[in-house]
């Protein structure tokens, strides 16, 4: 009876669940389900043509044919080069697309583990001023998700060029388009601490290196970051999907798509076709299939739209959107195993070798992540739910010294996020700005805030700060994470799995060859429709010729033309057509999805419920040890960790801290004595110490403040100190001038007399946020 009740249970959840999902998917869809066009004046640009004598018109049909004619040839002249330039860089074997000069410094196909990555040293381009080997060196990982490396340096307004533009030496991690034999995720992780030991001992007066992330090489750092912690400076995560389940019904379906295809028996069977080796091409086409009305259609109607503008733009992006790369059968099975159908690394289930496991509670670097509410590949909720499921709560963060910053775009899409040079030059300058600053800032969970535009008068610059925020605040961006459809998928893709290597996998294995696998890859569309267009077929030849005559007697059309508007609102309403079946498609996979695996969940299919809360992690917070030992100093020290307290103190009062604000302190903390004599790791535990100090005992920690400075001249010199650096009263709030006050009061009180130790004044236990200490 009381499994029928829990069976029965789980039918009604998932009847509410289902009703959730139709009832999100119909409000969705009610725009898309009205006609685009309502009335005829709406549909044909009826202003234009009014008044105008068939003479006009005539006239302007054609000015119109003629201008339509020559951009066409334009337009597949230009869709020739690409297909060239295809068929270049794959006899190139793929080369990186970086636009800066590099110098190889590891090969990882040289090392023990060999793998096809490698570290490459940027070289500054003219005009830039040279690099400094004693500031922090920049590392960036680019995904290996189908393309190429080099998009994070795709341009010169880019993550390399912010780099150098403020002097830093800059590495990348480049990868080849052939895997080594046998090589798997683990042997990449070893080649990339390598990497990093060798930056080390090329830098030896630098801070540890700052390493990026873009999209799955987020993956690459926080396993670095979790595996080598002492390795890592700053972490930045540029749209990476670390929680692949999280997201919100109605949206975000690239997370079902492993579900409705079984699990991951799918690229297992790819690979196996492939001798062994996965084609990027198939990861390609899924993310193209996302956006289809962008990148089936508007993409090559703005190449035809602005055929005398557009070329350049497009041939240099096709570069590297055209560039396949390959994976060995064990990686791409990890890949999808532990993330996209497990979503293990949250949970820190995934192996790193001889019984260990990646913990991203062992990240000791602070973390930046950058995340867009538009983009639709890495929602934010894929790029920050990980926090949630790492960390109970803020105070915890606090406790274990981890400093995440997370900042979330409007609109930019995924891959505005690494190659946008306007985001370059503002996001990603501004978090490099910070990044100097960002371990001077307290432990603890915030959100960078950038306003105000380059150029605004006497106000001009962007502003930026960090303002504390909770885990609650992270859950709620990240939509319903918890959901027993995904456990359920995790178990079936299990099953799947272990059928298809069982029973189809050595069938496949047998009859596939080398010569099959590179036919397969060969004739699969993304490059077929390449080769199609280059001069590889005899038909696109003639179009150089024609091209350079149509140059030569170019006769664009008036941009009153209104042949030219209804050429827009038809492409217009072709883009929108592909978008509604789209959003239609979307809608009809989260439905079977939701229906087939949450009914398995409901007759107990999916896994137990993972508590994502690691072990010795589930007690009070200050029962830890480092936590009672920072308590138990509570009283002790002097000038420095009354000064960080005093700070952390207003930061915590205020909500947040400016940049200004983080700039003077560092330059305090870094600069004036007892700080500068301190190395960074010293002053690194002052900071996290006093703030596991202020969280857990905030009353005690302002009332012992005298007991840190019992002279009146510390007090006073101390007080001073954190009033420059906290800046001018009228800019601090409520919250931070009532703080301000308060301490200005305790330190304005007499040394006290040290308590006898038979005193009756010494015998009540201190009391900690409501409970006495233990």
């Amino acid at each position: 009876m009381a499994r029928g009740v829990e069976t029965m249970a789980r039918f009604l959840d998932q009847a509410r669940q289902m009703g959730d999902v139709a009832a999100r998917q119909m409000a969705a869809l009610a725009p898309v389900m009205r006609p685009t066009f309502s009335a005829p004046s709406e549909r044909l640009p009826t202003a234009a043509l009014a008044g105008k004598s068939p003479v006009a018109l005539a006239q302007d049909a054609m000015a119109y044919a003629v201008d339509a004619t020559q951009r066409s040839i334009l337009f597949w002249d230009t869709m020739r080069q690409a297909g060239n330039a295809f068929v270049a860089h794959e006899k190139a074997g793929c080369p990186p697309v970086l636009v800066f000069d590099w110098d190889m410094v590891v090969d990882g196909r040289e090392l023990p583990r060999r793998c096809n990555y490698a570290l490459v040293r940027i070289k500054p381009p003219e005009g830039f001023k040279p690099t400094d080997p004693t500031m922090r060196p920049f590392v960036i990982i680019d995904p290996r998700a189908g393309h190429g490396a080099g998009i994070g340096g795709f341009k010169s307004d880019s993550q390399v060029g912010v780099a150098l533009r403020r002097g830093h030496p800059v590495y990348f991690v480049i990868f080849f388009r052939d895997p080594e034999p046998g090589q798997t995720i683990l042997d990449i992780t070893s080649a990339e601490a390598t990497f990093l030991r060798t930056i080390h001992e090329r830098h030896p007066q630098a801070q540890k290196p700052v390493v990026i992330g873009n999209c799955q090489g987020g993956w690459a750092v926080m396993m670095l970051g979790a595996s080598e912690p002492d390795l890592t400076g700053p972490l930045v995560l540029n749209g990476a999907p670390l929680s692949y389940w999280a997201g919100e019904k109605g949206r975000n379906p690239m997370r079902y798509t492993g579900g409705l295809a079984g699990g991951s028996w799918p690229a297992a069977m790819l690979a196996d076709l492939g001798n062994g080796t996965f084609d990027g091409a198939n990861l390609v086409a899924n993310f193209e299939s996302l956006s289809p009305g962008n990148t089936w259609f508007r993409k090559y109607y703005n190449l035809y739209e602005k055929a005398d503008t557009e070329a350049e733009r497009f041939l240099e992006f096709e570069r590297w959107w055209g560039g396949y790369f390959l994976m060995t059968r064990d990686e791409i099975r990890w890949i999808v195993e532990n993330l996209f159908i497990g979503d293990r690394f949250a949970r820190g289930e995934i192996s790193a070798g001889k019984g260990a496991s990646f913990n991203m509670r062992s990240v000791k670097s602070p973390i930046v992540v950058f995340a867009s509410a538009g983009d639709n590949i890495t929602p934010p909720g894929q790029a920050l739910r990980w926090i949630a499921d790492v960390y109970r709560d803020e105070q915890e963060i606090k406790t274990l010294g981890q400093t995440i910053v997370y900042l979330v775009h409007d609109d930019i899409g995924h891959l505005g996020i690494f190659v946008s040079g306007k985001i370059a030059n503002k996001e990603h300058t501004e978090i490099a700005n910070t990044l100097d600053l960002i371990e001077s800032v307290a432990p603890g969970l915030y959100e960078m805030r950038i306003t105000g535009a380059e150029g605004s008068g006497l106000n001009a610059g962007y502003q930026v700060e960090l303002v504390e925020r909770s885990v609650a605040d992270i859950r709620a961006v990240s939509g319903e994470a918890a959901n027993e459809a995904f456990p359920a998928v995790a178990r079936i893709s299990a099953m799947n799995q272990m059928a298809y290597d069982t029973f189809a996998s050595p069938v496949i294995r047998q009859f596939a060859t080398e010569k099959t696998a590179e036919a397969r890859r060969q004739m699969n569309p993304m490059r077929a429709r390449r080769y199609l267009v280059s001069d590889q077929n005899p038909a696109m030849k003639p179009l150089a010729g024609l091209a350079a005559t149509v140059k030569q007697n170019r006769a664009p059309v008036a941009p009153d033309n209104p042949f030219v508007a209804m050429e827009r609102a038809w492409a217009d309403a072709v883009e929108q057509s592909i978008d509604r079946w789209r959003d239609m498609r979307d809608a009809w996979q989260e439905s079977a999805f939701h229906a087939v695996y949450g009914s398995l969940a409901a007759f107990g299919v999916a896994s137990a419920p993972v508590d994502v809360v690691q072990d010795g992690v589930v007690g009070m917070l200050d029962d830890t040890p480092d936590v009672r030992a920072a308590l138990s100093r509570i009283a002790e020290g002097g000038y420095a960790e009354a000064v960080v307290r005093m700070m952390i103190l207003l930061a915590k009062a205020r909500g947040g801290v400016r940049r200004n604000r983080l700039a003077r302190s560092n330059a305090l903390l870094t600069g004036e004595e007892p700080f500068a004599s301190l190395s960074a790791a010293a002053r690194q535990a002052l900071i996290r110490e006093q703030t596991v100090v202020v969280e857990m005992a905030p009353e005690e920690a302002l009332a012992t403040l005298p007991d840190l400075l019992p002279e009146a001249a510390d007090r006073s010199r101390a007080l001073a100190t954190v009033a420059d650096v906290a800046g001018p009263e009228e800019e601090l709030g409520d919250r931070a001038l009532a703080m301000m006050a308060r301490l200005r009061q305790v330190l304005a009180a007499p040394p006290a007399l040290p308590a006898q130790p038979d005193s009756p004044e010494a015998a009540p236990a201190p009391r900690r946020n409501g409970r006495a200490k233990r």
